[in-house]
């Protein structure tokens, strides 16, 4: 099978400057070992500590342009999935990786379709235990969430553990997270590692125990719509707007309490929910610091701005920066580049050349197009 690695930094990203790479030196080498051939467009992994040399060091040809890569490429690996201009320049019967939004750029998938392309969107594969190893939401979300906690820390500018001193004594920093996904429980844990007085809140029943394992307390309005508040999927249900006036009512007399707020809460295809007012912020003191992990689906936090750091009348900063992973290039990278690893022998024949197993329920649930047709039931 004949592999292309884009340059996704020479695209860049809808979401924010990207920086990360689908493939490292280290995957590279599986790859070749396994008898593929790969090539990798100059510069890719640049952003992330690696340099062409290392690729080439790992058996790989460098490629002089995104272009020129995916002419001849039976599958294409990418942190975004490149641009319908780069999709229509492929071969047909070909694939490509990525984490797509495909509901945010439907007509992406459609470009796909046209050049007879197989797009696989990692950001679609079903959340089942066999494919826990190839999940890149959880894999990105998780350096997000800590990422966000550490410059949430510098721009607060103060410490975030008990410190006695002969000085005096500094109070902890209480540190509040609102929705505990991945990103949410690795804030959490992070904001514990540090020392602060760590809460926080989520809809879904099942995180309150989540919650408590990390050390933190559990804030929430605990009523009947509470405890059926999360679907199938383990995914936050749109709750009542009667419930989230509770919701509110409890939280903003806290968040009034606090230093630093994290906000990371998504539903899948739909806006971010507003879960801090400008009246919550209004009470807040100055030199607190709120990041808006959701700000690239419009924000939890009122105000918030894409890419910027907005700082309030009354002294609160609100974080708004775009592609967190991205801040942890080589890292995001790493684990990135492991998630395909995992995900190749899914599209992989036993004599190693490019064959989707489309009987394979995790094809089935992240494939959009095949044979010319856009196929996946949230695009149809």
């Amino acid at each position: 099978m004949k592999i292309s690695v884009l340059n996704d930094v020479a695209l860049q990203s809808k979401n924010g400057a990207e920086a990360r790479v689908a493939a490292t030196p280290d995957t590279v080498s599986g790859y070749i070992k396994s008898g593929h051939d790969v090539s990798v467009v100059k510069g890719a992994g640049a952003k992330a500590d690696f340099a062409d040399r290392l690729y080439e060091d790992a058996g790989a040809k460098i490629a002089s342009t995104n272009a020129a890569a995916v002419k001849a490429a039976d599958l294409v690996l990418s942190v975004s999935g490149g641009t319908e201009k780069l999709v229509s320049g492929m071969k047909a019967g070909s694939g490509i990786t990525g984490i797509l939004s495909p509901t945010d750029n439907p007509k992406y998938a459609a470009a796909c379709a046209k050049a007879g392309v197989t797009a696989y969107a990692l950001d679609y594969i079903p959340r089942i235990s066999r494919a826990q190893s190839m999940d890149v939401l959880s894999s990105q979300s998780n350096l997000s969430g800590y990422r966000s906690v550490v410059e949430a820390g510098g721009i607060y500018g103060r410490a975030f553990p008990m410190m006695m001193t002969a000085a005096g004594t500094i109070a902890p920093a209480k540190l509040f997270v609102m929705g505990v996904g991945v990103a949410g429980l690795q804030a959490i844990a992070t904001a514990r590692r540090l020392g602060a007085v760590t809460t926080a809140t989520d809809v879904r029943p099942a995180t309150k125990e989540q919650v408590a394992s990390l050390g933190a307390k559990f804030i929430a309005v605990e009523n009947e719509e509470f405890k059926a508040a999360e679907t199938a999927g383990g995914y936050a249900k749109q709750m009542s707007a009667e419930y989230q006036a509770l919701q509110a009512e409890l939280t903003a007399s806290h968040i009034a309490k606090q230093d630093i707020v994290i906000t990371t809460a998504l539903i899948p295809g739909r806006d971010a929910p507003v879960l801090v007012s400008k009246a919550m912020l209004d009470t807040m003191r100055p030199g607190s610091v709120l990041v808006d992990l959701a700000v690239e689906r419009g924000g939890n936090v009122e105000g918030a701005k894409p890419g910027e750091i907005v700082t309030t009348s009354n002294g609160v900063h609100i974080v708004g920066h775009l592609n967190w992973p991205s801040r942890m290039a080589a890292d995001a990278s790493n684990m990135f580049a492991r998630n395909i690893k995992n995900f190749l022998p899914l599209v992989t024949a036993e004599d190693g050349a490019y064959a989707p197993d489309w009987e394979d329920e995790i094809i089935q649930g992240c494939a959009l197009t095949r044979d010319g047709e856009v196929v996946h039931e949230r695009l149809k």
